[in-house]
Formats: structure tokens, sequence, C-alpha cells
């Protein structure tokens, strides 16, 4: 009897022969979300560490959404690992929506702050995302000591620890991503209902062949951001597309 073939779907095909985004997420599992960074904060005199991060940045519709989070100095970082507790988009929603309770269940403080899509369109997606997670943290009550952020630097006059893929590798900031990230999907899934043609509630926002081929043949709304190359195209005449 021939030996039984490993079904397809299991098969872990080499990195070469994949996309670059698999690549990258086959990489960030690789990494340690872990309290490093908080303990290194506190040896160093922190009391109040907010973990700060953003969703959205790459959408084509409605608002970048920053969240920062304060998590207690004795925090059980073993039970939020053994959770699960990393990146939002490493995670399934039922896991995302799971961990974002058991944040808020801990959290000493929290608070998300939206840029809309027309800011976005004046002021860049960059700004705006700064923009959004500084209004995050300047709302935090307690006021922060020490801030963990995902590869940004903010003007805020706190000390600041600026992590290269933070959200895989700090407890804190991967808590601000799940936050983020569950309110801005039920935010998404909200507007879905005032704008149903374009499925936001299946892509949330982002650029997926279907939100492209719906922009083509209905235009953007009013919360799509005109500045991104697809909503712009969408806004050419018809002849301009073939």
């Amino acid at each position: 009897m021939a030996a039984p073939t490993t079904p397809a779907r299991s098969r872990r095909l080499p990195d070469a022969e994949v996309s670059k985004a698999t690549r990258k997420l086959r990489m960030l599992q690789t990494l340690c979300c872990d309290d490093s960074f908080e303990r290194a904060a506190i040896s160093e005199g922190a009391t109040r560490i907010a973990g700060v991060d953003e969703v959205g940045r790459g959408a084509l519709f409605g608002p970048v959404v920053a969240a920062a989070v304060i998590l207690p100095l004795d925090c059980n970082a073993e039970a939020l690992q053994a959770a699960g507790l990393r990146d939002s988009k490493q995670l399934l929603p039922e896991e995302r929506e799971r961990l974002a309770a058991m944040v808020r269940a801990c959290a000493v403080a929290i608070t998300i702050r939206e840029i809309d899509a027309a800011t976005i369109d004046r002021v860049n997606i960059y700004q705006a995302t700064k923009l959004a997670m500084l209004r995050a943290v300047e709302d935090l009550a307690p006021a922060p000591d020490h801030l963990l952020i995902d590869a940004l630097r903010l003007q805020h006059p706190c000390p600041q620890t600026n992590i290269v893929y933070g959200d895989s590798r700090s407890l804190s900031i991967a808590a601000a991503s799940v936050v983020a990230k569950v309110y801005r999907d039920a935010r998404m899934c909200a507007l879905h209902k005032q704008y149903p043609v374009y499925g936001l509630h299946e892509h949330k926002g982002y650029a997926t062949p279907e939100h492209q081929r719906a922009l083509l043949r209905y235009g953007p709304s009013p919360l799509h951001r005109r500045s991104f190359r697809p909503v712009w195209e969408a806004l050419l005449p018809w002849d301009a597309h073939c």
C-alpha cells in the first residue's frame, strides 16, 4: 500500500515560494511577546507604563485608530502570554475579542482615539497615525510616565522606548493593538449598515480585490480616503480604466 500523502493545506511551502506578507507573518510568529521592555522601564523608575499602537493605517476606508493601555505593575504577564496575547494581526477575531476582554479587566487605564478620513487626506496617514496615538496618550488617566511604542516617536515629554515590531514583542503594545483592532472592526461592522455595497463587515475597509471592485462600480463613499491610490483611481472617468 502506498504511503498516505500529506493534505495540501498542511504543507508548509518554503519561504521563497510564498508572498512577502506570508514571509513577514512567519517571521513575526518567531518573536517572543513578553514583559521584558516593561521590566526594563520599571528598573529605570517608571510606574505607569503605556503601550501604544494603531490599526487601520493601510485601510482605504474610515479612520485610523490608536489605543494606549497601562497594565498594572503586578500584571500577570505569564497569564497574558499563556492566553496568547500578541499582535492583533496574528489572531483570529474570536481570540482578539477574548483577549481584549482580559486586557480591559486588568488594565489601569485604556484610551482609544481615532482620526477620520478627511484629516488623513489633509495631513497624510503617517501624521494622522501619530496624532491618533498622541491623543490617546494625552487622554490617559492616570498619566503615563513611560511609553512603549511600535516603531514611532511622539511629540510627548514622557520617556519613550520605540520597538520595531513592538506589537509582537511587548505585552503592553500587544494589548493596545488588540483593543484598537476590536474597536475598529466593530466600527467597520456598524458602518457596513450605512454603506453596505462595499462589504466593510468582511474586509474592514482594507484594499481587498472585492473592495476595489466595489469602488470602481459604486465610486467612493464620503468616508473613503481620497488620498489613497485605489480610491482616487476610482474617481477617474470610466474610460481611464480601459
